[in-house]
């Protein structure tokens, strides 16, 4: 399995997926500034590959830190984690990170400044380890929902490289071929940076997953010729009503599936779901450059200084999604904000296939 990212010899070790599938290249990281960069220039992205980036780059800006109290780390530690918070503001897993590290700290306060240091390092790491086994339990989940023979249609790239490893959309693949299930899988492109045709189809044929690459706008056309049976993919961030955010054109694809009665699927670990926004209308959705879409790999399709929209994101109501697959089970969109409560069963709210 690819590894988007890792703690390395004190430093932050990424996969500069910007330069994939041509060029395998991974960047040392020697300071948080640097981390933020690969954050914004998309060399780690995906939802909770960049919540642990966001915590490893907090422990390796943490280290330089020259405090004698908790409370003047803390002050020194903020701006660390404000330039996390202002790489990507779509996805909720940065800040679901940034919480997490500050409840870790607020409950030590009485340990050594050192201590806190290493007490962030090791957090980083366990939080790239459990998000593998999150991704596991989903792919175990949702493979249920994956027939012997079914093709599934899947846009952006929720694979190995969007996470600590194995996948969001992707697992439920991972896991129903090792059933010795005969699985096809269609990848969108998705522009305008191509995750799809880059990351998506290079990590299913690492995983000797059939694959066949479309542009964005074939997949209505095939729909309906009856040659997609269910639909796949991640998220950026979820919020209580079960609205979700996601890569632009998702939203589309949630409508063709509506429209052709397929199932509409959305792998979702529960760091990525944002249980304090009751509705989509409220998620903030990243705008980038003109560049990603007026060129591609540096060279320029479309006229010098015609006016571009980039949106990174769009909002897919939850009326047109069948269903959340997440490590705790699979549920319904009016089911997600249970989720979050400490006594909830469950078993009671599970959906079967």
């Amino acid at each position: 399995m690819v590894k988007a990212i890792e703690w390395k010899y004190d430093r932050v070790l990424m996969l500069d997926q910007s330069r994939l599938p041509l060029d395998v290249r991974f960047i040392e990281c020697t300071d948080y500034q640097m981390v933020a960069e690969g954050i914004k220039k998309l060399w780690i992205r995906g939802a909770p590959a960049i919540g642990i980036a966001a915590a490893m780059g907090i422990a390796l800006g943490s280290q330089d830190i020259k405090a004698e109290s908790f409370d003047d780390f803390m002050e020194r530690l903020d701006p660390i984690m404000q330039a996390m918070l202002s790489t990507r503001p779509t996805a909720v897993n940065i800040k679901w990170a940034v919480e997490r590290i500050k409840k870790l700290l607020l409950a030590n306060r009485e340990e050594p400044v050192g201590r806190l240091k290493q007490l962030l390092i090791e957090e980083a790491n366990r939080i790239l380890q459990e998000d593998i086994e999150v991704n596991k339990a989903i792919g175990r989940w949702g493979a249920e929902f994956v027939k012997d023979g079914d093709t599934i249609l899947t846009h952006c790239n929720a694979g190995s490289l969007a996470t600590g490893g194995y996948g969001t959309a992707t697992a439920p693949m991972l896991i129903a071929k090792g059933q010795g299930k005969r699985i096809q899988v269609i990848a969108d492109e998705t522009r305008p940076v191509l995750q799809g045709a880059r990351l998506t189809a290079w990590e299913l044929m690492q995983s000797d997953i059939p694959v066949t690459l479309i542009t964005d706008n074939t997949a209505g056309a095939l729909m309906k010729k009856g040659m997609i049976d269910l639909v796949i993919v991640g998220t950026d961030r979820t919020t209580r009503n079960g609205d979700v955010a996601n890569k632009i054109g998702t939203y589309t694809v949630a409508l063709l599936c509506k429209e052709h009665n397929i199932p509409f699927y959305v792998a979702a670990p529960l760091s990525s779901i944002d249980f304090h926004m009751d509705s989509g209308d409220l998620i903030p959705i990243e705008s980038r450059s003109s560049d990603e879409v007026t060129t591609i790999l540096g060279h320029r399709i479309a006229p010098e200084g015609v006016n571009v929209i980039n949106l990174a994101f769009d909002v897919t109501p939850a009326r047109y999604i069948t269903a959340f697959f997440t490590e705790k089970g699979v549920f319904m969109p009016k089911d997600i904000k249970k989720l979050c409560r400490d006594k909830v069963d469950l078993e009671a709210i599970r959906i079967k296939p």
